[in-house]
């Protein structure tokens, strides 16, 4: 079985950007790694405009994410999220969250 596709960049101090696959098989690699990321940087937004899949394990990772900032007293803010996510989100009742 192939590795899945993701990875993270910083296109400005304030964006943590996500690529790739968001999928069970990437979630725990994706939580760690952008934990860490967002333990070094200054990010305020989650730029998921390069998304390319995402299920529930994905959605459960950006909700952890959001949850993770909001222990540091910081806030993090969704952009762009893909629309299946966002549905994904509406069935699940957490859209109100991203």
């Amino acid at each position: 079985m192939s590795q899945q596709a993701f990875s993270l960049a910083s296109p400005s101090p304030d964006t943590l950007a996500v690529s790739g696959d968001l999928t069970f098989a990437t979630a725990a690699r994706a939580l760690e790694t952008a934990r860490a990321e967002l333990e070094r940087s200054s990010a305020s937004s989650l730029d998921l405009a390069g998304v390319t899949h995402a299920d529930s394990a994905g959605l459960a990772t950006i909700l952890a994410l959001l949850a993770h900032v909001r222990t540091k007293g910081r806030t993090l803010s969704v952009t762009h999220a893909p629309e299946g996510l966002l549905a994904l989100a509406r069935v699940s009742g957490v859209d109100d969250l991203l």
